[in-house]
């Protein structure tokens, strides 16, 4: 019988030990959200040779463990393919943004194609080519996003949030309440204006949040990062059927 995955709380607390996080300042949050979406197998495997190399060096230590993230990232950007693909094959119009935050005077959107853009060599290597920034400051960008969705003619207008975890930022007043109050009021907005927002999470604990910010039943939250590539395509059928 296979054992739970840990949450996101308790690996926290493990790697804030293991790296001496009360001295060393370095912020397990964000990589704690990507291993709480692994089998429980793989959390084992990284925390205890994070917890082995912290004996001797905490850097090298982090640095071990944040390459667990790459294997989010590969599952993400298999997933941006493979839905691309998909929309390719069904003739929808559509467009693929990242976005990051380091407090409100740096919210960043950035562009990997465009409306207008042809799904070539040159957009596929940008996909290829995605690597984290900084926080997950989720208001600003939403309002961006929602605003060229605004200036788009459909029938239907969908933002859909690829997200390894809950709005989160450098500035300590946008964790928690602030930060899930203000991607909340930006979806709302969104809605006022006919767009239709869903989130697909690898965040175990997104259903503690998700439900408040995005509805009841607009959002999917997915037990193994593995399985991203092969759910996104149905699930995109799935909220527009």
């Amino acid at each position: 019988m296979s054992r739970q995955p840990l949450d996101a709380t308790t690996i926290v607390s493990r790697l804030n030990d293991y790296l001496e996080a009360e001295f060393t300042f370095i912020r397990t949050d964000q990589l704690a959200a990507v291993l709480a979406g692994m089998p429980r197998d793989r959390q084992d495997f990284v925390l205890e040779w994070t917890r082995r190399a912290a004996a001797t060096n905490t850097e090298l230590a982090f640095q071990f463990a944040n390459r667990a993230k790459e294997a989010l990232l590969e599952a993400e950007r298999e997933a941006l393919i493979l839905l691309a693909e998909a929309l390719n094959t069904l003739g929808d119009r559509y467009a693929i943004y990242g976005f990051s935050g380091w407090t409100r005077k740096r919210c960043e959107a950035f562009r990997v194609k465009g409306f207008d853009d042809p799904w070539d060599d040159l957009v596929i290597g940008r996909v290829c080519g995605i690597e984290p920034k900084d926080y997950t400051r989720m208001g600003a960008p939403i309002r961006h996003l929602a605003h060229k969705l605004k200036e788009i003619e459909a029938r239907t207008k969908l933002l859909v949030t690829l997200s390894d975890g809950k709005p989160d930022d450098y500035d300590l007043e946008y964790r928690g309440e602030y930060g899930i109050e203000d991607t909340r009021q930006a979806l709302l907005e969104a809605r006022r204006e006919g767009i239709h927002a869903y989130c697909i999470t690898i965040d175990r604990e997104g259903q503690d949040y998700l439900p408040h910010m995005y509805g009841a039943a607009n959002y999917t939250v997915l037990d193994d990062v593995a399985k991203l590539p092969l759910k996104v395509s149905d699930i995109y059928r799935e909220i527009t059927t």
